[in-house]
């Protein structure tokens, strides 16, 4: 496989929200972000949104042993369906013929995330899409299965954007020490270390658990604007009680599953208290988290969907005690780092670069991974 001094990559990606189809060109060398092209989204139609929730409610009951349930199948098939639907859409609009890519990145859709740990020897996680079709659909190479490895030599799997958060650090011309968090279904952080070093583990939960709040209760997607929140008070009993939990009692690396925190205890609370209560919570594991950081970072910047919503954002900013920006502030696209990551994971591995670390997922040695699908 010849190595190429620079590669132009599509990343895709689709969050635990099951909004859209991210996606975002990066030109790279492997090492350093090289160029940003252009980037976009298409929404997740909604007979595909029902065919995942089926396939995640079911990984939800797997347990050791069983077989694949039926609807995994018309899961990823739909999942591709809809990269390839977003893709040549994307790749039409912007003027990209297939023979203009080096690769394609995909991460898949995440049912099911549940790393090794105290309770749990062997770690599983399952990320669904057909990449054979996405690769034949759009006429590229396609990397894709990035975590399955990590997890294989008794890595967490996640958070993998750790070694991008550093090039974003480094093509921003941050100083290190330098925190980056993303604010998804849950919250991660990357630490830049003073010596370029990376430490990394998810923080807690951060939007997966309101939003399934907010759509259990009202059928809308998220608390839009951070309005359920601020007009509720915090319970501070319920709060202490998620913060018992034994995951917080644990250095990284550490990572979770948007499901492994249910929402029982706030269900006697008012819709906007229990928002209220659940914004601090992630919050204050934001700030628990940075506490076991081997150093002070100057900053904190702050990418992810979660950055948009104002009451999670002030509560962070109350609870840190650091200067905090956003991913704009940075001049990072806010939107789109997710999907660059992922171009840039998939460069990586396509020349057989690292992509875990011991101090981002807990392998034992820098390891590279994933799969490719040829047209």
């Amino acid at each position: 496989m010849a190595v190429k001094p620079a590669m132009r990559v599509l990343g895709f990606m689709t969050g635990t929200s099951l909004d859209a189809v991210d996606m975002a060109v990066l030109e790279t060398d492997g090492e350093e972000i090289l160029g940003l092209g252009p980037a976009g989204e298409k929404k997740l139609d909604s007979a595909a949104r029902a065919l995942i929730e089926r396939a995640i409610a079911d990984a939800l009951r797997l347990k050791a042993g069983d077989r694949t349930p039926a609807s995994f199948a018309p899961a990823a098939a739909a999942i591709a369906a809809e990269h390839v639907t977003a893709g040549e859409a994307f790749m039409l609009q912007h003027r990209i013929l297939p023979t203009d890519l080096d690769v394609i990145g995909l991460q898949g859709q995440t049912v099911l995330h549940a790393p090794p740990g105290p309770d749990r020897e062997t770690g599983q996680t399952i990320q669904l899409i057909d990449a054979s079709a996405v690769a034949r659909g759009l006429g590229v190479p396609t990397v894709y299965d990035l975590r399955s490895d990590d997890v294989a030599a008794g890595g967490q799997g996640a958070p993998l954007a750790p070694v991008y958060h550093a090039a974003l650090v480094r093509y921003s011309g941050l100083h290190a020490p330098t925190a980056v968090l993303n604010l998804g279904g849950v919250a991660n952080v990357t630490l830049v270390r003073s010596d370029g070093e990376l430490e990394a583990f998810d923080t807690g939960p951060a939007n997966g658990m309101i939003d399934l709040l907010v759509q259990d209760r009202t059928g809308a997607r998220f608390d839009e604007g951070g309005a359920l929140a601020r007009a509720g008070q915090v319970h501070e009993r319920v709060l202490n009680a998620y913060l018992d939990h034994p995951y917080f009692r644990i250095r990284g690396p550490k990572s979770l599953d948007r499901f492994d925190f249910p929402l029982n205890r706030v269900v006697s609370l008012s819709l906007e208290d229990a928002a209220a209560t659940l914004t601090a919570f992630a919050a204050e594991t934001v700030w628990r988290g940075l506490q076991i950081c081997s150093e002070i970072p100057l900053r904190l910047v702050i990418c992810g969907g979660g950055r948009l919503n104002p009451a999670l954002m002030d509560a962070i900013r109350e609870r840190v005690h650091l200067p905090v920006m956003t991913a704009e502030d940075a001049d990072w696209r806010g939107d789109s780092i997710e999907a660059e990551a992922f171009a840039f994971l998939a460069a990586r591995a396509y020349l057989g670069l690292p992509i875990s670390y011991p101090g981002t997922t807990g392998v034992p040695e820098p390891m590279t991974g994933g799969r490719i699908a040829l047209p």
